[in-house]
């Protein structure tokens, strides 16, 4: 079985993230509470830890106010 997992590209959506967050001048405490997912979360997330779930980015998107697809239009 191949491996799917692309560090790089995991390590990409992260710095997105990281990078839109605080656009909005939002804080990380302020993005867990709103999308309801742990804050050591969107730290791992953003620091391209972990391979997040698509019903988390969902719930990213919406607590940015953006759609998904601006979550990964960094290639």
């Amino acid at each position: 079985m191949n491996n799917v997992k692309d560090i790089g590209y995991i390590k990409l959506f992260g710095e997105n993230l990281q990078k839109i967050r605080m656009s909005r001048k939002m804080s990380q405490e302020t993005l867990a509470y709103d999308s309801d997912i742990p804050i050591s979360q969107v730290g791992r997330i953003e620091r391209g830890e972990i391979n997040t779930t698509i019903s988390t980015v969902k719930a990213l998107s919406k607590a940015l106010n953006i759609s998904v697809k601006d979550l990964f239009d960094f290639e």
